[in-house]
């Protein structure tokens, strides 16, 4: 596990935990004792105030007050935390939406300047609509966690993305596309691009998506997608 991530680990167990020996913080994220130690040095570095109360029956606490301060969301987690919400708003199970829309209003307003139009240029590519009852989605499986990482990069930088790709007949093939939206049709993700080979639009569900990587070469321009009429950006949800 990456440093950053057994630090976002060591945080989430803490708050949700009140006092944790180093041993429990170790073995609840599959960590040494020394990598868990530089870790915390790491968080209290960035600010985090986190106790040491020695002796036995002690361990470390997180000073709740200091989260406030110097808990910092990546563009790529903020999107999450936004799609997440648009994409429950869409299939209308969203209870208490007010309130989240409240909540990432507030993170949104606590991203610094780059950050905030990185975040409104992701979500310009973002577009959500109702899924024909048609379509089968009996086969829907997880997508892969290395989508997003890829996405930020492909749609932000404007490079092509490479992955394979497994179509409805189980066939397997290697795609190299211009992404140039995303599609939220509750329950299915699509990411919507532009094949080169083919010269047109293909929509991939994401679910069917493998081993995403960005391509060499220069960046390419943003097309205008043809969306269905029930189809509309993911900002006129709030509208």
């Amino acid at each position: 596990m990456k440093a950053r991530l057994r630090q976002d680990a060591i945080v989430r167990s803490l708050r949700r935990n009140g006092t944790m020996t180093v041993a429990e913080l170790a073995d609840g994220i599959g960590a040494s004792r020394r990598s868990v130690l530089r870790d915390i040095g790491a968080l209290r570095d960035e600010g985090f105030v986190i106790h040491s109360e020695p002796g036995r029956g002690g361990g470390l606490q997180l000073d709740p007050r200091s989260l406030q301060t110097t808990a910092r969301l990546s563009v790529a987690e903020v999107f999450a935390l936004l799609i997440s919400v648009a994409s429950m708003r869409a299939a209308g199970g969203l209870p208490f939406a007010n309130f989240a829309d409240t909540g990432l209003a507030k993170i949104e307003a606590a991203l610094p300047p780059d950050k905030l139009r990185d975040l409104r240029r992701f979500l310009d590519c973002l577009f959500v609509g109702k899924l024909s009852p048609e379509v089968d989605i009996s086969d829907m499986g997880a997508m892969d966690p290395a989508l997003l990482p890829a996405f930020e990069t492909a749609f932000l930088e404007r490079r092509c993305l490479r992955f394979g790709y497994r179509d409805a007949k189980g066939v397997f093939t290697t795609r190299h596309v211009e992404p140039q939206a995303m599609l939220i049709l509750p329950p299915l993700w699509y990411l919507v691009a532009w094949d080169p080979a083919r010269g047109a639009f293909r929509h991939f569900r994401m679910d069917r998506i493998s081993r995403p990587a960005i391509g060499e070469g220069t960046s390419f321009q943003r097309r205008h997608v043809p969306f269905e009429d029930h189809v509309r950006p993911v900002r006129d949800l709030s509208r």
